[in-house]
């Protein structure tokens, strides 16, 4: 072994590496079992074990994942070959992107998934290699997408997160995510790349669709809920059968990048990050305890995410103290080089997320492919990777992989998108639609047995197709809302249905370049809807977005923002066409996006928000319909008029939204928004105290009583304004709220319990403080139907 210097000087790192490169490990006889190998002892003593013999490319190999890179590894039956693994990655592979995809970033409409049988005999030949025949015998890291239910072939499909955030629902957000984590572990996988608690304040974001709306209070609840639905309850320290580890994310300021493009700058100072972006992960870090975090693309103040200290060190590690792993989103370590410029390329990318604290490098491991040299001249100190390393193991064993590498097929085919699965996603999809109006032709009334069967004609680019949104998996059977009118009504009305128009010509979320349906042509289709529709009693038209006019933007060759938030293409002459034959209109919307649908809102009959409700969607809404459901579900955002609004969001500064020349300031439809099929009366706050100290709590008392002739659900919701202040504060804040199902007459008294954090702001000083004053407290049924108490805090 040549130890010659570099420049005449031997760097106490290169000797580090070098040690660590040869050491074979301590133990008290050479006959025993390696600690790292003993289910019993601790998870540190078992990584330090561990650490302490491997060597500096096996360390590296820990901090990479495979994905592109999984098709050199198959034979042509597409299993593992043990012989290709080995001459591409001697020292092991740390990490395995999506076992369940064939063969990467591949739409599965093209190259269709694996099986769950398939998935478990990639992941169980992939473990079986890394434990037998890699010298340490270290289990490979799966990971799967879990944003709305698993993203895989068989899997169920739940509705998308800003749909499950309407439902204002923790405890359904955390049964849906139960079921994401089952099924998901039942083929051998142990993280998730969900939830996603970014706040959205940007419509034009196509990403939109993937968050818990723009409130820090509900996204930080619902994210909460999510993580516990996935790990269990009380932050466990060891995963539980069943369960998966969370991976919060995007660290932060992704909702709401530049000029709404995906990836784009966050202009946003840290006061506004303190008050409104961290919260939601300091809450879900500190009561959940998710495995990983996950930093967001974007760059704030000139520092891109992932080479940010003050964010992932001091911030996460140091004020919330969160001790699990930080894993980079997909190519966000090269884009340190190729798109934000601040290292000169791959290495340099390396040199700074290692040390701004990233520990695993995904999903291909390019740019910490180049810490191993690095480390060995001296660039990159050996305890950097060492940290990483530690993180990456600690999850390993945290697991139990050590001891139960493998999945069970015959179990996973049993679990996967069973009858209760199935269930629960219906069970979502009723609870998260919002009726935004009703002029009371909703509920829709059948015939009694021998009375004469209405015409409904069902119409529209979203009637006879189950949109699923973004991430999506490929259950085995979904419901589209033609199928599952047809399903309620049976003979007891006659359905007819057109396609209307087309929004794209191709709604495959894979695919590049989406190219809009020709307009000559939709022109026809209109003239077609409208004859089909003439001797209709009712009509339905189902209306939004497809996959490709929402979605996340990945590339320049692959973009999903848009630079408006109107109908997309011929669908507003769809709407105006049916309005024309004088016919009751009931719309339905199926987007992922909030639109401006400022005359469908003014015209139709009834609104339905629905975004995109899931594999059961079809079935939810023909529920609703038809008044087997009484949507009860409230807008996590806000609904602006026009994009000339943007950014709008209700917990504004008291200088914002003045107004403007020729236009209406107010949003189309508020935050908390949502009406019911019948009526509900909330009563004014009642304190339990008129003062309380800094430290102290106050006790709210709310009445809620069902006005109406039916059962329903009704959201109460409670808002704090600070009414002086030595910093500017928002006009509102939601501090708590609770859904609450009442029977026709039945009145339900809610209590809520408000402590120093509903009071707190970030002073002058950048303290987080209980400035003593007055704070309004108010309560309704939205962010603009409130009633007040004042209550004062004392010196």
């Amino acid at each position: 072994m040549n130890l010659r210097p570099v420049s005449g000087r031997i760097s106490l790192t290169f000797v580090a590496a070098l040690l660590a490169s040869v050491t074979l490990g301590v133990t008290t006889n050479a006959a025993e079992r390696p600690v790292y190998k003993d289910a019993a002892a601790p998870v540190a003593a078992r990584v330090d074990d561990l650490l302490a013999r491997m060597t500096l490319p096996e360390k590296v190999a820990q901090l990479r994942t495979v994905w592109e890179g999984k098709v050199k590894l198959l034979d042509s039956a597409q299993r593992l070959d043990p012989a290709k693994r080995a001459a591409l990655f001697p020292d092991g592979i740390g990490g395995f992107a999506r076992p369940s995809d064939m063969r990467g970033p591949v739409s599965p409409r093209v190259v269709p998934g694996r099986d769950a049988r398939s998935t478990i005999q990639l992941v169980n030949d992939l473990q079986r290699d890394a434990v037998t025949h890699t010298r340490l015998g270290i289990p490979i890291l799966f990971h799967e997408e879990g944003l709305h239910g698993y993203a895989a072939l068989g899997a169920t499909s739940f509705p998308v997160p800003i749909a499950l955030a309407s439902s204002w629902d923790p405890d359904l957000v955390r049964s849906v995510n139960v079921i994401t984590a089952r099924e998901i572990a039942a083929r051998g996988v142990t993280l998730a790349l969900s939830p996603v608690v970014d706040i959205a304040r940007d419509p034009r974001w196509g990403r939109i669709e993937e968050t818990f709306g723009e409130d820090p209070y509900l996204v930080g609840e619902l994210g909460v809920a999510a993580v516990e639905g996935l790990e269990g309850p009380g932050k466990p320290q060891m995963l539980a059968p069943g369960k998966v580890f969370a991976t919060l994310k995007h660290l932060t300021g992704h909702g709401q990048p530049e000029s709404g493009t995906n990836v784009g700058p966050a202009p946003i100072s840290e006061r506004e990050l303190r008050e409104n972006f961290f919260p939601p992960f300091e809450q879900v870090i500190s009561r959940a305890g998710p495995g990983a975090v996950m930093p967001s693309y974007n760059e704030i103040d000139g520092v891109p995410s992932h080479a940010s200290k003050w964010l992932l060190q001091t911030v996460l590690r140091g004020e919330w103290g969160f001790k699990g792993a930080i894993v980079s989103d997909y190519s966000a370590i090269d884009q340190l080089a190729d798109l934000h410029h601040v290292a000169a390329d791959h290495e340099g990318a390396a040199r700074l997320a290692i040390a701004a604290g990233v520990d695993n490098d995904l999903p291909d491991g390019v740019s910490y492919g180049t810490l191993a040299a690095a480390v060995t001249a001296g660039r990159v100190p050996l305890a950097q990777v060492d940290d990483a390393v530690r993180k990456m193991l600690e999850i390993k064993f945290r697991a139990g992989l050590f001891e139960h590498p493998y999945a069970n097929a015959a179990a996973a085919v049993a679990t996967t998108n069973n009858a209760a699965a199935r269930a629960e996603a219906r069970v979502a999809a009723a609870r998260s639609m919002v009726l935004l109006k009703n002029d009371g032709v909703l509920p829709l009334a059948l015939p009694k047995a021998g009375a004469a069967a209405p015409v409904i004609a069902v119409i529209g680019p979203n009637a006879a197709v189950a949109r699923l949104g973004g991430y999506y998996g490929q259950p085995p059977v979904t419901v589209s809302l033609l199928d599952g009118i047809k399903a309620k009504v049976g003979t007891r009305a006659r359905i007819i249905s057109s396609l209307g128009v087309k929004i794209t010509e191709n709604d495959d979320w894979w695919e590049d370049k989406p190219v809009l349906a020709d307009p000559a042509q939709n022109a026809t289709r209109i003239a077609e809807a409208v004859e089909a529709a003439r001797g209709a009693d009712t009509i339905i038209l189902a209306i939004g977005d497809t996959e490709q006019t929402s979605r996340e933007g990945w590339a320049d060759a692959h973009l999903g923002d848009r630079a408006s938030i109107d109908l997309v293409g011929e669908q507003q002459a769809l709407f105006d066409a049916l309005k024309k034959l004088g016919k009751p209109i009931v719309v339905v919307m199926l987007n992922g996006r909030p639109l401006s649908i400022n005359t469908v809102a003014e015209q139709a009959n009834a609104v339905i928000e629905g975004w995109y409700l899931g594999e059961q969607g079809g079935n939810a809404l023909a529920d609703a319909l038809f008044g087997d459901v009484n949507p009860g579900g409230k807008l996590p955002v806000t609904i602006a008029r026009s994009v000339g609004q943007l950014p709008m969001f209700y917990n504004y500064k008291p200088s914002a939204h003045r107004g403007y020349l020729f236009s209406d300031k107010t949003p189309l439809f508020p935050f908390g928004f949502g009406l019911s099929y019948t009526s509900f009366a909330v009563g004014a706050p009642q304190l339990s105290t008129p003062s309380i100290r800094p430290d102290g709590t106050v006790g709210v008392r709310v009445e809620v009583r069902n006005t109406g002739a039916r059962a329903g659900d009704e959201v109460v919701q409670l808002y704090v304004r600070d009414v002086v202040s030595t910093v500017t504060r928002p006009v509102k804040e939601l501090k708590a709220f609770q859904r609450v199902t009442l029977q026709p007459g039945e009145a339900r008294t809610i209590d809520f319990t408000l402590d120093h954090r509903a009071f707190e702001l970030w002073n002058l000083n950048m303290k987080r403080v209980v400035e003593p004053g007055q704070f309004e407290i108010m309560a309704g049924n939205s962010s603009i139907a409130l009633k007040s108490a004042t209550l004062t805090v004392t010196p």
